[in-house]
């Protein structure tokens, strides 16, 4: 990876004739690449980064993610005793993806990727020793045959070389690609009538070549627009204001992808989540959560985009993030990938190791559970976890339970702050009603898709129809 300052792309841009829109752009793989990696980053790991990126006292706003801005927020200020452990907190709040590999060997990495640890006896020259990666988040801790505890390191272990067939990340290193405005991706190679046909291109559209560099800020910006924007390029190369188009969509009808509904509604477990409603209104005000659901809306935070786009169908109403996984889906064949199986890899976005709780009600799945490059898998009874002490992906303590309001800000439940809230808001007991509901597979992925796309109703847009209540 070279350092992020210093790394530029060139694109050849088309632009139409009063040089309002891009009709396309002309890449090389090594800008595909980075594109693509958009959908390996943890939904945790997105937000983090365009905080940091366009944080206070930078000139542009800060970049809210629906609500799962809210939600990080809230998170990263709640005091670490209601956590089981800080460490679990910090894993909470810093996902990493499983493409972590493929990450830091991209040209410019924006996730920030940190180098693998790995396990090492603290005794020099151990008989028994082995080095060994650190690749679960939950099994953080290690014992070596010796009977001493591993130590963990960082960078000192020489990382595995790319083995990939043709030498680039996720697409063949001397493949080029074009890019639609709305982030559709198709191989240069691809029929030139139908490529001009997908794009709607015709001849009194034509206006004129430029050449146009993007560096880190370009791409920081393009990720934001891929969020907010249904015409990121132009946004990004006519320095257009990206106009949110999604925060005020109501969440439609979600596709389960055929393959996992079955297994999804058979296993899937089920959550019980108090709300209160203004009567006359019908109003959701706050939902009352134990420590279940807390853990639930943690979990969303280490789900990569493209396991996203799995659950719901490539319908996440980000029509650009849409178009891009649909592209690995439809348009790049596995010629133009650098390794047979990487398509499926992206489509199905794993998790990394030790995310998923057995108590998960999203069909996530995780990468298997091996300490070395050629797919070892050691002995259980060698390795535990420090921070995750209740087990993998519980994060929060009970029995306190949690206020979360409808754009899943989330704080300890005072019934004092409540009531005071009531009285300032002038809305009176006798109006306000209790409903338990059924939080299962359904709900779970209208809740995701709300996140992402409302930043003030997000409990509002993905429980408040059709939602099954406990008699």
């Amino acid at each position: 990876m070279s350092n992020s300052k210093d790394v530029k792309f060139s694109l050849r841009v088309f632009l139409n004739k009063q040089k309002t829109k891009v009709l396309f752009a002309e890449v090389e793989s090594d800008f595909a690449d980075v594109l693509l990696s958009f959908l390996t980053l943890p939904l945790g790991t997105i937000v983090r980064v365009l905080k940091k990126h366009y944080g206070e006292g930078q000139e542009t706003p800060v970049v809210n993610i629906g609500s799962l801005t809210n939600l990080y927020d809230s998170l990263s200020n709640l005091d670490g005793v209601y956590f089981w452990t800080e460490g679990c907190k910090e894993v909470l709040l810093n996902p990493t993806s499983s493409f972590r590999d493929e990450c830091r060997k991209l040209k410019l990495d924006i996730s920030e990727t940190q180098p693998t640890e790995h396990f090492t006896c603290p005794l020099p020259k151990c008989y028994a020793s082995c080095n060994m990666d650190c690749l679960s988040v939950y099994y953080d801790t290690s014992e070596c045959n010796c009977g001493r505890k591993r130590v963990r390191k960082i960078g000192t272990k020489e990382e595995p070389q790319a083995t990939n067939r043709a030498g680039g990340i996720f697409t063949v290193d001397i493949a080029s690609f074009i890019i639609s405005d709305d982030l559709r991706v198709f191989p240069n190679s691809t029929d030139f009538i139908r490529t001009l046909r997908n794009l709607g291109i015709t001849d009194i559209d034509l206006g004129e070549l430029t050449i146009v560099t993007f560096g880190f800020n370009e791409i920081m910006d393009l990720l934001r627009g891929s969020l907010f924007s249904g015409t990121p390029l132009s946004d990004v190369i006519l320095n257009k204001r990206p106009v949110d188009d999604f925060a005020t969509l109501k969440c439609g009808p979600r596709i389960l992808p055929h393959m996992k509904e079955k297994e999804a509604t058979s296993n899937s477990k089920k959550i019980l989540l108090k709300i209160m409603v203004q009567k006359s209104t019908n109003k959701l005000l706050f939902a009352r959560a134990g420590q279940d659901f807390m853990d639930f809306l943690c979990s969303l935070f280490a789900i990569p985009f493209g396991a996203v786009e799995y659950l719901l169908g490539v319908n996440t109403s980000l029509k650009a993030i849409d178009n891009l996984y649909r592209s690995i889906v439809m348009s790049i064949d596995e010629s133009h990938l650098a390794t047979p199986d990487i398509k499926n890899i992206l489509i199905e976005g794993k998790l990394r190791h030790g995310y998923i709780s057995k108590y998960q009600i999203l069909p996530l799945t995780e990468e298997r559970f091996c300490y070395s490059s050629d797919g070892y898998v050691p002995e259980m009874r060698n390795f535990s976890s420090v921070n995750f002490v209740k087990g993998p992906g519980k994060y929060i303590r009970g029995p306190t339970m949690y206020k979360i309001t409808d754009d899943l800000t989330v704080t300890p439940f005072c019934m004092a702050s409540i009531l005071l809230g009531f009285k300032e808001q002038n809305i009176h007991l006798s109006d306000v009603q209790e409903l338990e509901l059924e939080i299962g597979l359904q709900e779970a992925l209208s809740i995701l898709k709300a996140s992402l796309t409302s930043a003030s109703s997000a409990l509002t847009n993905g429980l408040m129809t059709n939602i099954p209540l406990k008699r």
